[in-house]
């Protein structure tokens, strides 16, 4: 119904707007691209590329992983020689009681002095032909295991040095007796911690290139088809060209064609917002926060594609369509995310893939998300999402290379950036109280009955509690039909009339003693104190913390008509019509949908009290008469809400009467 077109004057708008591109200015690349196109098992539509500089062969990541997986196989261990495990035995050996056999004493001790010298291990730790690490005074050696001893055979060493020495002497019978076995004990300790260290630094230690490309050699030749082997030195030769030469021209056109492209940006931003719901323009809390979002994502593409460009399939990019969708419809958030996202097409390595991908799956989140948005269902969201990005992500190297399918970082990247969109969600309610907005949930607890402002309302005014109830369900019901917000449209009812508690007895509703609240006032006076729950709305809600949002329904559910009652009882009376406007609501008109239809159902709910017929007939007579009369007055001039959606709303009216008058059947008295 509304007819403005002009865009948007206020100045504030467009310095966001200027703020924005300056973000956008900084964000974009310092360099610039390898505008070469080109995939596996095609051939190259370019001239024949020559190399402009040297450069590194990198290895693919396959290549890499084969080569840690080949280091990680071979591990070797690290052993800390104790000293005093081998001085303890040593003195024990020398403390030994050994009877007559004494003289053999000596030749123990001697013995187990060589067998520590060398060192003891655990048999069941290493084999002979293991090498390992033996730490010993602050020095590691790398050693054969066999260079050292067991226990079994410390103890051959043991009894074949005694036998040599003593050869009439029974001395395994002697050792075994007087325990010299027992004294055998390993001074060589295994060190876990220093043998994964160490593993784990070899295995990392790895060259990321094959050699090196020298400057003139030729890369690829026109129509040539690219093999992997091509493509390797493509994907080196793009790496390099972009992270150390990059753009070779003058720097004042980079930075123009960057300034250019972030101006285009702002301008798609701009008209998205301005074709979808212009209205957003005269709220600035929610324009900024719309400008606000749209940063916040390119400055995370920028710093998080710096850091690690593999990083960016961990990014929760579709939350911020959850973000969007808590405070806007979808028609406004679809666009709106696109814009978002379109910054990955600028700077990102494989733009095109991950645009896409974050598309799908801020889509798919958008229609989930409000069947799976409470407690642990939001985790049921996660995984859809994840699903979706898991299928386009397949999809793509199904077409361009099938070793990125068995990427298993990215896939798992992938899992953590869902599960950090559930992980994030709660920062809405921190930029709900920044921007002064008002979220879904937020709605769903303004609709509470048992709020304390509505308890208030239902004590000191219980017939206008029970109207602001009827209101709210037709108003659920109409705006379910035009797909309106109904949270929105509830609260709105809830409220819209919280102003007569201030003066309850002056609303017939609220009479029920029959003390004639207006009886001996002027017309004028009576429509003063009717006009003023309006205006004693509004402070009540500014009072006790209300958003704007919902003081709005407050100000435009009677826009600015006037009180039709007092109005007509001045007129008949003989007064001056110029004096019309002290029977006339402050305002202003309805621009929402929401707002519309919470003023057509206040006015309908009253009105049709009076009626005295039930037929479908009169309702269908009923809501064209009050409906046209709103547009005649130019009551709906300024709002959004299109014709198509105004006769849907009427329709739905008309059988929301027809149900709840219903005829009932005279149930017959009991003889």
């Amino acid at each position: 119904m509304n007819s403005s077109s002009s865009l948007p004057r206020q100045s504030r708008i467009y310095w966001a707007l200027a703020v924005l591109f300056v973000v956008l200015l900084l964000v974009m690349p310092r360099s610039g691209k390898f505008n070469y196109d080109y995939r596996k098992g095609s051939p190259w539509a370019y001239e024949t590329l020559v190399a402009q500089f040297d450069f590194p062969v990198l290895k693919t990541e396959e290549q890499l992983q084969a080569e840690r997986d080949a280091a990680g196989s071979s591990v070797v261990r690290y052993y800390r020689y104790s000293e005093s495990v081998a001085q303890d035995v040593i003195r024990s050996a020398e403390s030994l009681n050994l009877g007559r056999y004494s003289s053999l004493k000596q030749r123990v001790a001697s013995s187990m002095t060589g067998i520590y010298s060398k060192g003891v291990i655990d048999a069941a730790d290493v084999s002979g032909d293991d090498v390992i690490f033996v730490q010993r005074d602050k020095r590691a050696a790398r050693q054969p295991a066999g260079n050292c001893y067991t226990v079994a055979t410390a103890r051959t060493k043991l009894l074949g040095d005694a036998q040599k020495e003593f050869p009439g002497v029974k001395v395994d019978s002697v050792f075994t007796e007087n325990g010299v076995y027992e004294l055998l004990r390993p001074n060589l300790i295994y060190d876990k911690e220093t043998t994964n260290l160490v593993h784990a630094e070899s295995a990392n230690f790895i060259s990321p290139t094959l050699g090196y490309v020298s400057s003139g050699q030729q890369i690829v030749a026109k129509g040539e088809i690219v093999t992997a082997e091509i493509q390797q030195l493509l994907d080196s030769y793009k790496t390099e060209y972009e992270n150390s030469v990059g753009y070779s021209g003058p720097r004042i056109f980079l930075w123009l064609g960057n300034a250019i492209l972030a101006l285009l940006l702002v301008l798609v931003l701009f008209f998205s917002v301005y074709s979808t719901n212009p209205l957003i323009f005269s709220d600035f809390n929610r324009f900024s926060y719309i400008l606000f979002i749209v940063a916040l994502m390119a400055v995370v593409a920028f710093l998080v594609d710096n850091l690690n460009s593999r990083l960016l399939y961990m990014v929760p990019f579709s939350l911020s369509a959850l973000y969007l969708l808590a405070f806007f419809k979808k028609k406004v958030v679809l666009p709106v995310y696109i814009v978002s996202l379109l910054p990955l097409l600028i700077f990102a390595h494989n733009g095109a893939e991950l645009f896409l991908m974050y598309l799908v799956a801020g889509v798919v989140t958008m229609y989930v998300f409000k069947y799976f948005h409470r407690g642990w269902k939001q985790f049921v969201t996660a995984m859809i999402a994840f699903a979706s990005l898991l299928v386009t992500f397949l999809a793509f190297h199904l077409i361009n290379d099938l070793s990125g399918v068995t990427d298993l970082r990215k896939i798992v990247f992938l899992f953590i950036g869902s599960l950090l969109s559930v992980a994030g969600y709660p920062l809405i309610y921190l930029f709900e109280r920044v921007f002064n907005l008002v979220s879904n949930s937020k709605l769903i607890e303004l609709a509470d009955t048992n709020n304390k402002l509505l308890v208030e309302l239902s004590q000191k005014a219980p017939g206008t509690m029970q109207h602001c109830l009827q209101v709210m369900n037709m108003a659920d019901k109409v705006a379910g039909s035009i797909g309106a917000d109904v949270l929105l449209v509830r609260a709105g009812a809830l409220y819209h009339d919280i102003g007569k508690m201030t003066n309850p007895l002056c609303f017939i509703e609220n009479d029920t003693m029959g003390s004639k609240y207006h009886e001996g006032l002027s017309p004028e006076e009576s429509a003063r104190f009717i006009i003023r729950h309006v205006t004693d709305g509004k402070a009540l809600a500014q009072k006790n913390g209300l958003p704007s949002v919902i003081t709005d329904f407050i100000m435009t559910h009677h826009g600015t008509s006037r009180t039709g009652y007092f109005y007509s009882k001045f007129i008949n009376d003989g007064g001056d019509p110029a004096r019309g406007g002290e029977f006339q609501y402050p305002g202003p008109n309805p621009r929402t949908t929401e707002q519309v239809i919470v003023m057509l159902c206040d006015s309908i709910e009253a009105a049709s009290r009076t009626l005295k017929n039930n037929s479908q007939e009169t309702f269908d007579a009923f809501v064209e008469d009050m409906v046209a009369a709103k547009i005649r007055d130019g009551q709906l001039k300024d709002a959004e809400i299109s014709m198509k959606d105004l006769e849907t709303v009427k329709a739905t009216l008309k059988s929301y009467l027809t149900e709840l008058y219903h005829g009932r059947i005279v149930y017959p008295k009991s003889k």
